[in-house]
């Protein structure tokens, strides 16, 4: 059953979004030579001053713009979000409006434009995330997530002034979605209206002017799909650093989601955070999401030579491993009307519905609902069949058989089979998958 979608009419066509499914994320910035969280400057109140020395030396002499897009591709991710601003207001392009950018470090180039080429030329689609703070620009109102938050002496400098921050924020959004070609995704970060610490407030649309930041968004490239995140209540869902319970919906209509993923704790490079996922849990994290009818969008985060670290590329290594063998269980996959089993998810593409294995079991695994719908079952990694039996299929009521194997696999459990149901033989040994994964082809298109 195809349900309504929610999803704002002058926005861009989200069929390409919903399809991909698998998306990278990039933090990349002078964070990245910290080394110790992409909220370094604030976490530890750093002034521009103490911040400038990561301006200074910023020379990611190891960055290769085609390797990054061509791993990418390897991988199996379909879009990519760049950090083209982050809250510390570093620019990864040669803006007009801001000396605080790229190419006057020593790096000296403009990297965004050769990363926008780069992938591309991949045939990977192209998102560009832009923060909404700033704490560089001295018209941003001092706010409890600035670094400034707790010295008095700049807060009376610098009473802020969001009309002319408004402007700034117009500017530079017209020089991405002019200088760069067509892009296909833009992600802001963020809005905190609701927030209050007693002596400042958070910031929302009205801060932001959303909606006329909006209107020139769509004015300059109309088929453009943006996130959820300019307090207006409306685009991409992304929720980050958790697996949601059920899909996203508003009013009974389904919303178009992302859930955002770390291989650590961290965005951008954090050299000391040892929190990371394995290759399986990314996996899984996929799966559920795609069972759900959303998105992952996943983050690397390069070091600050510019190169994705050792232990990044080991986990990806296996997502991509796996993704080589179990892609069409991803890409243009939805949830299904089928309940899977106990520590199992369906992802389901027409007549192809794909169950996935979170936890090999014992020779056998129950499908309610699927008694005599099965044309054909076979194992994806290696294509082989998997053979099944329902009510209709299994023969006998307990005659003695020569073929003991039909004995155990077809009069024993005749007599509890639910005609709803189907019993699918699994070899006792677990393929060598992370997540292996049964492609159970269907007698009729749903």
């Amino acid at each position: 059953m195809v349900r309504e979608i929610d999803w704002p009419k002058n926005y861009g066509d989200p069929e390409w979004f919903v399809h991909d499914r698998f998306g990278l994320f990039i933090h990349f910035g002078l964070y990245s030579v910290a080394a110790r969280h992409e909220w370094g400057m604030t976490l530890e109140e750093q002034s521009l001053a103490e911040y400038q020395k990561y301006f200074e030396v910023f020379e990611p002499d190891l960055l290769k713009t085609e390797e990054w897009a061509k791993k990418a591709k390897d991988i199996g991710f379909k879009y990519v979000v760049i950090t083209v601003k982050h809250h510390d207001g570093f620019a990864l392009w040669d803006t007009a409006f801001s000396e605080y950018n790229i190419t006057n470090t020593p790096y000296g180039k403009d990297l965004l434009s050769e990363l926008v080429s780069a992938f591309k030329k991949e045939g990977i689609r192209i998102g560009f995330y832009y923060s909404l703070l700033d704490w560089q620009r001295a018209d941003f109102l001092v706010d409890g997530y600035h670094p400034e938050r707790n010295n008095l002496e700049y807060i009376e400098a610098h009473p802020g002034n969001m009309l002319t921050y408004q402007q700034f924020m117009k500017d530079q959004i017209t020089e991405l979605l002019t200088n760069y070609g067509e892009i296909d995704y833009l992600w802001f970060d963020f809005s905190y209206p609701s927030r209050d610490w007693g002596n400042s407030v958070g910031k929302g649309k009205d801060d932001w002017d959303s909606e006329n930041l909006e209107k020139l968004i769509l004015t300059l490239q109309p088929q453009i799909i943006i996130n959820d995140r300019l307090d207006l209540h409306r685009g991409v869902g992304t929720p980050e650093q958790y697996q949601r319970s059920g899909g996203m919906e508003k009013d009974g209509k389904e919303l178009i989601w992302e859930s955002c993923q770390t291989l650590n704790g961290s965005w951008g490079y954090d050299r000391n955070n040892l929190d990371w996922k394995s290759s399986e849990t990314i996996i899984k994290l996929l799966v559920d999401n795609v069972s759900k009818n959303g998105n992952m969008l996943l983050n690397v985060g390069p070091n600050g030579r510019g190169e994705w670290d050792k232990t990044s590329l080991d986990i990806l290594n296996g997502v991509q491993t796996w993704m080589n063998y179990h892609s069409q269980a991803i890409y243009g996959c939805g949830s299904s009307p089928y309940k899977a089993p106990l520590d199992c998810r369906f992802t389901q593409k027409g007549n192809r519905l794909y169950l996935h294995l979170f936890s090999w079991p014992y020779r056998t695994v129950l499908l309610d609902g699927l008694g005599g719908k099965i044309k054909f079952a076979r194992l994806l990694s290696d294509g082989s069949e998997i053979q099944f039996k329902d009510s209709k299929t299994i023969t006998g009521i307990r005659p003695s058989y020569k073929d003991l194997r039909k004995e155990i696999t077809e009069v024993n459990i005749k007599e509890s089979l639910d005609p709803a149901s189907v019993v699918l033989n699994l070899p006792i040994q677990k393929p060598f998958e992370n997540v292996p994964v049964i492609e159970l082809i269907l007698k009729e298109e749903l």
